[in-house]
């Protein structure tokens, strides 16, 4: 065969080749953004009585250990599970679940999750905040960075994350906590999150409890948290 024939069956086969990887990748990137993640809602109890207000939302993400698809896995511990024992918010609360074998950054469900939220229920968009611990702390900290625009405030339990794009946050108000003694997730990884943001000016609180494991779920029974995001909306940062 003459070569320069053969240099082009070769050209053009490469071409091709190039073309099908990419409409492949294009279907999966396509699929990705379809993503719907099932999850529980919370309606405070005046959402019925006050036709007109808008509330504040919190998305809450769960550990590694609550990933599958039953939802009632998610009610183990966290919010939902506080809510399941019939403790009362002034929030909406979503608590979408992950499937099994991926992580919060796995795949685009947040578009999915918002657009359904804001449309189906009176969400003030200027207050939605964003929580979770262990691979929901991650989750937390990485949504965060990917959505800056979309959260008043966020709360990473025992969390960790890749600190490179950690400056597009600093406007974020963080209350972090991590155990002192967190043998899964080292503390480091929140210490390395939290230098970096304070370094670029960002507004970050770190409670480090001393003494403490991963195991920090109680932290959400404390009040606080709750008094302190409501200081932070989008459109005013006390």
């Amino acid at each position: 065969m003459d070569k320069k024939l053969l240099n082009k069956i070769i050209l053009v086969g490469c071409i091709i080749c190039f073309a099908i990887l990419l409409i492949h990748q294009h279907h999966r990137e396509s699929q990705k953004t379809n993503v719907r993640y099932d999850y529980l809602l919370y309606l405070p109890e005046s959402y019925q009585t006050e036709q007109k207000k808008e509330f504040p939302l919190i998305i809450y993400l769960h550990g590694a250990s609550l990933r599958g698809s039953n939802l009632n896995l998610v009610k183990k511990y966290g919010l939902p599970h506080l809510i399941d024992k019939g403790e009362k918010f002034d929030f909406i609360i979503a608590s979408p679940q992950c499937p099994e074998g991926l992580y919060w950054d796995s795949e685009n469900w947040f578009d999915n999750l918002y657009t359904e939220l804001t449309s189906k229920y009176r969400i003030d968009i200027n207050r939605i905040y964003l929580t979770g611990m262990s691979m929901g702390g991650f989750g937390t900290w990485n949504m965060a960075m990917k959505y800056p625009d979309k959260f008043a405030a966020i709360v990473p339990l025992c969390g960790g994350g890749n600190n490179s794009n950690i400056c597009r946050i600093r406007q974020v108000p963080v209350w972090a906590f991590h155990g002192t003694k967190d043998s899964v997730v080292p503390i480091r990884r929140s210490k390395e999150l939290v230098k970096k943001l304070r370094q670029c000016g960002g507004d970050v609180k770190f409670s480090q409890l001393k003494g403490k494991g991963h195991a920090i779920q109680w932290v959400y029974e404390d009040q606080q948290i709750y008094i302190w995001m409501l200081e932070h909306s989008r459109n005013h940062v006390h």
